[in-house]
């Protein structure tokens, strides 16, 4: 393979600096933020990705921006403030969260999509060290 070429197919793989959690000694810490892979730190192949990803953002913007010509000002604040508090409601570090409440302020508690039925990708099936997780969260560590 010539070495053109495969730069070429390269180039829109640029790794991005700043992406991997550093610990105290310039090491990634993997005991609180897992293994790292090359693919989460690469830029997006495609300039859809970036839309895909930023799905759910995009459509509140949207939503809020429709609410504040519509009711006003207030409206969009309150559902901002609804949702804040929705997304504070969590359960023990180690343990996923399901969201209940922020999917029924959105509406989406009644919808089935990839994540209902195959788990939610960005979640892990390896759980860390209870102990440490809590600790960690509450500043111990």
């Amino acid at each position: 393979m010539k070495a053109g070429v495969f730069f070429s197919c390269l180039k829109d793989s640029v790794p991005v600096a700043g992406l991997c959690p550093q610990g105290a000694y310039g090491v990634q810490d993997s005991l609180r933020s897992g293994f790292t892979s090359i693919k989460n730190e690469l830029l997006p192949s495609h300039p859809l990705e970036l839309s895909e990803k930023n799905f759910r953002l995009n459509q509140d913007k949207m939503n809020f921006s429709t609410l504040r010509n519509i009711q006003g000002l207030h409206a969009p604040l309150k559902l901002q403030m609804e949702y804040r508090a929705a997304r504070q409601i969590q359960r023990l570090p180690f343990l996923p969260s399901s969201n209940l409440a922020l999917d029924t302020l959105r509406g989406s508690d009644e919808s089935i999509g990839f994540e209902d039925i195959l788990c939610d990708p960005t979640q892990s099936e390896v759980i860390g060290e209870p102990h440490t997780m809590v600790e960690y969260k509450l500043g111990l560590l």
